[in-house]
């Protein structure tokens, strides 16, 4: 009588088993939720403008009134100077300043006798490192390209030649920060 009953006592526990996982009944788990306000992403800024016309000077700082009738010989230095109005908002915000329209690949001179300096930049009277980093404030930056024409010119080369400085343009940049830990 002892197997029957066991058997009987087992066979019921299976049936019950069987229905709960067969769809009969459910298992139930614990589960909680939270949620938080992490609170609202701000995109950065970042823009150049002209504040006025840039200015060509000489070698020794005299404003040049139209570069286009101006005639260059060997040994001039002639200096493009434009103020530009620099706007960089950003948490780990750099970017760099480049001129464009100054290097053109179809201009008259002997490739040689020319030099075209990278752009320098000011604020104020302070040099600053290009690139520049972010601001709380838009700031005005004084780019800088200079056009040597070299003084070891030989003989009649290069007479009569043209450089074509197109539009020059200034060209702002992001860059990977120094602080964001990319390089």
């Amino acid at each position: 009588m002892k197997n029957s009953t066991l058997i009987k006592g087992t066979a019921a526990i299976a049936v019950g088993a069987a229905l709960l996982l067969g769809g009969g009944g459910t298992l139930a788990n614990w589960n909680a939720s939270a949620s938080t306000t992490p609170g609202t992403i701000v995109a950065g800024d970042l823009n150049v403008e002209n504040v006025a016309a840039g200015t060509w000077t000489d070698r020794n700082g005299v404003t040049i009134a139209n570069i286009a009738n101006y005639t260059v010989v060997p040994g001039d230095k002639l200096t493009f100077t434009q103020d530009l109005k620099v706007t960089l908002h950003g948490n780990k915000m750099a970017a760099k300043i480049e001129t464009s329209g100054v290097n053109n690949p179809n201009n008259g001179f002997t490739g040689t006798n020319v030099t075209v300096s990278p752009v320098s930049l000011k604020v104020g009277t302070a040099a600053v490192v290009n690139p520049l980093v972010a601001s709380t404030n838009t700031q005005t930056v004084t780019a800088t390209v200079t056009f040597e024409f070299s003084a070891n010119t030989a003989d009649r080369i290069d007479v009569g030649a043209t450089y074509k400085f197109n539009t020059v343009g200034f060209t702002l940049t992001q860059v990977n920060s120094a602080n964001d830990g990319l390089s």
